[in-house]
């Protein structure tokens, strides 16, 4: 390896490595999962790391759509989606989502990350605008760098501050404002009746959504912040993964026929890389089955869950800032704190991780908290008992 690539590497390296003894659980692998509990580190412990916020990992049904898609088409596709590896299951999967939506057409990758990757660099470029939130999640950050277009960050949720930026801007010039629904390491939710309310204010400007952790979760059917805000269909471009509530892998963009048909052909995170294979597709199709038919039951508890769990947290005096779904944040403020909290949930069986810079601004450091349909009002109470005495365990170490 050269010295020049050597010292690139060196600092998160040596942060690897000096970390390595109190936060083995970044690399720590999953044995087994059932239900709310995995086999971590070969104990059984309580996982509040999961994105099954509905249950549905293990759902007899998707496994039994993922088995029989095996059988029919093997356990890869035969290329790109345009050159031969264009699937039935594939084309029913993207009516499903275009339907669930209330959409004309939708599009599938192979990954979240993948699709702002590719859909925020095919929508904008040189010469264009997008505005996106401080807090955005990385896919995002680098979707924007990738356009060429000029990237201009506003304030967390702080609509006055958009609107400004937005203002200063030509009103010609093609403009994209993208945001989370909700906020991965936080929690909250954005304002999308006034995100809408601006785009609509200002000329050629497209309103782009992440509904990563609010599929599922968020509205009486699931549909996520549009049904949740009842706005349903003013969102341009609804984005959102296959790999949280919906439990297979990928990405996918709901829309007009018009946008889908110029991304199925200029999206080169589409075009270029391979199709979702057969068992991914079919489980994603049978999820979105469901969400429609027993996601109200489920969404139900999630959200018992979520309100009871929220609730003891706060009354247990912990900071979890503004969360109002399934992700809820334990914010210590320090990345010391965080790594020696995780270890002592750890070691008295709950499976939490902590997040710390990069992820999060210094200072922002945190455990975070994935509520799930799964967890029982009793091992909501046991995660708070195992909290609060690591907390006390840590304080009198630190005295």
């Amino acid at each position: 390896m050269p010295v020049a690539f050597q010292k690139k590497m060196l600092p998160i390296l040596n942060r690897v490595r000096s970390l390595r003894p109190v936060a083995p659980y970044f690399e720590a692998a999953i044995g087994e999962y059932d239900g709310a509990w995995v086999q971590n580190e070969g104990v059984r412990k309580l996982n509040f790391c999961t994105y099954s916020y509905l249950g549905l990992l293990r759902h007899p049904h998707i496994q039994e759509a993922a088995r029989q898609a095996i059988e029919r088409y093997g356990t890869g596709t035969h290329g790109v989606r345009l050159l031969g590896g264009n699937l039935e299951l594939h084309d029913e999967l993207e009516a499903r989502i275009a339907t669930f939506f209330n959409r004309e057409a939708a599009i599938t990758f192979s990954s979240g990350f993948m699709t702002n990757l590719a859909v925020i660099s095919s929508l904008v470029g040189r010469g264009d605008h997008v505005l996106s939130d401080r807090l955005n999640h990385a896919s995002i950050v680098d979707g924007c760098r990738l356009s060429g277009a000029e990237v201009v960050r506003f304030k967390h949720n702080d609509m006055l501050d958009l609107a400004n930026r937005l203002g200063r801007l030509p009103e010609d010039a093609r403009k994209l404002i993208v945001v989370d629904a909700v906020y991965s390491m936080d929690g909250n939710i954005a304002p999308i009746q006034e995100l809408i309310s601006l785009r609509d204010r200002h000329p050629n400007t497209l309103l782009m959504v992440d509904e990563a952790h609010s599929l599922g979760v968020l509205g009486p059917k699931g549909r996520g912040v549009e049904e949740h805000f009842d706005c349903v269909g003013q969102i341009d471009v609804l984005m959102g993964c296959l790999s949280k509530a919906v439990p297979a892998q990928g990405g996918y963009i709901a829309g007009t026929r018009d946008m889908i048909t110029y991304l199925r052909f200029n999206a080169r995170g589409f075009v270029y890389s391979a199709a979702l294979s057969p068992a991914v597709a079919a489980a994603a199709l049978a999820a979105f089955e469901l969400i429609g038919r027993e996601g109200a039951a489920r969404r139900s508890r999630l959200m018992s869950n979520v309100r009871y769990f929220i609730q003891r947290l706060r009354n247990a005096n912990f900071d979890i800032g503004n969360s109002a779904s399934a992700i809820v944040p334990i914010l210590l403020g320090s990345e010391v704190l965080a790594f020696d909290l995780a270890r002592r949930c750890n070691l008295e069986g709950l499976y939490a991780t902590p997040v710390t810079h990069p992820v999060v601004p210094k200072g922002a450091e945190r455990l975070r908290m994935n509520v799930t349909c799964d967890h029982r009002r009793k091992d909501l109470d046991f995660a708070i008992k195992v909290l609060q005495r690591s907390r006390t365990a840590e304080i009198a170490r630190a005295a």
